[in-house]
Formats: C-alpha cells, sequence, structure tokens
C-alpha cells in the first residue's frame, strides 16, 4: 500500500513544477504529516524530493529527475494496454502515433511485464459498431479529430434535413456511439443555428452535437481557441443521450407486468423509460405477483412492436386500440397453435 502511495507521489511531482504538501495530501489522501514522511522515505531512497520552505514553499523534484515505469504491477501494465480503443485510433488516423507510444511504454518496463500487450490483446477486444452494421468511417473524421486535440475552430458544412448549412465550431470533443461518431462542439452565438443537439454554454453560445458523417466539408485551418476547463465529455454526453430519450417519448402505454416482465422490460424498451416508469410505480406487485406501470414510448405502434417481445409476461391495460391489438394477436396465435 505504502509503496503504491510513494510511485504516485514522485509521479505527481514528476508531472507538476512543484506541489504544496496540502496538495499532495489530497491527491494522496493522507495528512500532510505522512506526506512529510513519504517525502523523507524518498529521499533516503536516492529520489531527489527538495523541500521549499515557507508560505509558498512546497516539494519538487530537483535535476530533471525521472523515472522509468518500473512500479507498474502486471495487472496494471495490462490494463495500460486496454485503456486505448484501436478500431477507433485508426479512424481517427492516430494509429502510428498510438503504436510508437506502446512501444516507448513497452521499452520502459520490466522485462517480466514486457509481454503485457500480448497478453491484454489476447483476452479482451472491443468491437464498437453494433450487430449487423457495416460501419462507415467518415471522410473527414481525421480532420476533425486533428481539430480537437489542437482546440483549432474549423468551419463546417452539413446536411440539416433538406438544406446544407455552414458554421463555425469550436469542437471539444469525439464519441463513437454504437459505430457512429459524434462531435460535441460550442457554437458561438454569432453562429448559433438549430443543428444537433444542444445545452447552454458559457460565456455565449451552446454546445451542441453533430453525425460527423453527415459532414459534408470541414476547413480546419481557423484560430485556436480557449478550452472551457470546467467542460466535462462524459457528463455531457449522458446529459445529451438521456435528454434525446425522452425527447422521442410522446404516448404512454399502462401494462400489467409479471415478475420476469419487470426484469426483462430494460431490455425490449427505451432504458430511460423503463426505469422511469419501474421507479414511479406505486404499492407492491397485486395478488398475483403483477406490478403495473406507466410506460412513455415512441409511439403506439413501436410499443406494440417492443411489448410484442414480453409476450405474456406483459398485459396492456391501456390505450384500449393498444389493448385490442394484442388482444388480436393473442387470437391469431390460439388459432395457429390450436390441437387439430
Amino acid at each position: 500500500m505504502r509503496a503504491a502511495r510513494l510511485i504516485k507521489m514522485v509521479l505527481l511531482l514528476q508531472s507538476r513544477p512543484s506541489m504544496t504538501a496540502a496538495e499532495l495530501a489530497r491527491e494522496l489522501e493522507v495528512s500532510e504529516r505522512t506526506v512529510t514522511r513519504d517525502a523523507q522515505a524518498l529521499s533516503e531512497a536516492g529520489v531527489p524530493v527538495y523541500a521549499d520552505r515557507g508560505r509558498a514553499g512546497g516539494y519538487r523534484l530537483i535535476g530533471g529527475y525521472r523515472t522509468r515505469l518500473t512500479g507498474l504491477a502486471r495487472s496494471e501494465a495490462e490494463a495500460l494496454f486496454l485503456s486505448g480503443v484501436p478500431g477507433a485510433l485508426r479512424e481517427m488516423g492516430l494509429e502510428d502515433a498510438a503504436s510508437a507510444a506502446r512501444l516507448k511504454v513497452s521499452a520502459a518496463l520490466l522485462p517480466s511485464l514486457r509481454d503485457a500487450s500480448r497478453t491484454a490483446s489476447q483476452r479482451f477486444h472491443l468491437d464498437a459498431p453494433s450487430w449487423f452494421d457495416e460501419p462507415k468511417t467518415p471522410e473527414l473524421l481525421p480532420a476533425v479529430a486533428d481539430a480537437v486535440w489542437d482546440d483549432r475552430r474549423i468551419v463546417a458544412r452539413y446536411r440539416r434535413r433538406d438544406t446544407e448549412v455552414e458554421r463555425e465550431l469550436e469542437p471539444y470533443g469525439l464519441v463513437l456511439k454504437a459505430g457512429v461518431w459524434y462531435l460535441c462542439a460550442h457554437v458561438p452565438s454569432s453562429s448559433s443555428d438549430g443543428g444537433g443537439s444542444s445545452s447552454g454554454g458559457g460565456g455565449g453560445g451552446s454546445f451542441r452535437t453533430y453525425r460527423i458523417d453527415r459532414f459534408l466539408a470541414v476547413d480546419a485551418d481557423g484560430d485556436r481557441f480557449t478550452r472551457d476547463e470546467e467542460f466535462d465529455l462524459p457528463a455531457y454526453w449522458d446529459e445529451q443521450t438521456e435528454r434525446f430519450a425522452r425527447s422521442i417519448l410522446h404516448a404512454e402505454v399502462v401494462v400489467r407486468l409479471s415478475a420476469e416482465g419487470v426484469r426483462r422490460l430494460p431490455h425490449v424498451v427505451d432504458p430511460v423509460s423503463a426505469r422511469d416508469a419501474l421507479t414511479a410505480a406505486v404499492g407492491a406487485p397485486d395478488g398475483h405477483g403483477r406490478t403495473t406501470v406507466t410506460l412513455r414510448v415512441e409511439s403506439e405502434e413501436v410499443a406494440h412492436t417492443q411489448l410484442t417481445a414480453l409476450g405474456a409476461e406483459a398485459e396492456v391495460l391501456a390505450p384500449e386500440g393498444l389493448r385490442e391489438r394484442f388482444a388480436a394477436d393473442a387470437r391469431r396465435l390460439a388459432g395457429l397453435y390450436e390441437t387439430p
């Protein structure tokens, strides 16, 4: 435990000019007294940790000291090689850079850990696209990816319904969802439009999401922009996906579910809708062990297709038209399976 903490302390000091005892204590989740003892232990072990005294003092490494990655355990080394997404890196034009980085990391590891890349790839593989879809890499993805890495404004021309729109964008991040690439970008107020899904952004304008395969042209030679350091890409994406899921749910159906139907519901309808319905369900299951829920759906037609997958584990109570459709289905099935 302490050895891992000492390694982390060295790496923290290696990544910054200096750190105060309070900053190190917060990062390492220990007391400042423990930081002082750890710094002394590192110094005694030959790591040149220097303590600056005074109010603005802190700890720093002297003499350009750099540590090799010899403190990695096997599980940590293998996890390191799992952190990339090979297909996504290739599509963004970063395969060569990633390969060079892996070689450098491998060279820095202890000889006993240099097979970590091979052992990790033998055991885990990420295949991002969904089933039965042939993934197509957007031709303009590498140019957009370069702009994202370089914090450089782009001018994008894209399809919006039956028209073409051109906008200046500040590209913040890329998301690969079920084989489809999306750009999360800040649109300055002077260039705001109705394309993509959006949320508010600081300093004017808003953040929007664009499908890159709808881009027709990208000019990535713009000036650099100042990134909002508070922007959290995973949190933004979660918010946008949930907002989109709710935005298409325009109808309601009332369904009585068996225990098995409750278990399977999130697998046949939108998970957000299922979660809301089950959370809002009032009371315990009835005398037959069934739970009644009100489910938001895209349409009665979609609900008919989705809930059919639950078979006898779901009974539609309302609307009446949808209940009659399921009753007609049941009669047809009974006719098909009647004993001659």
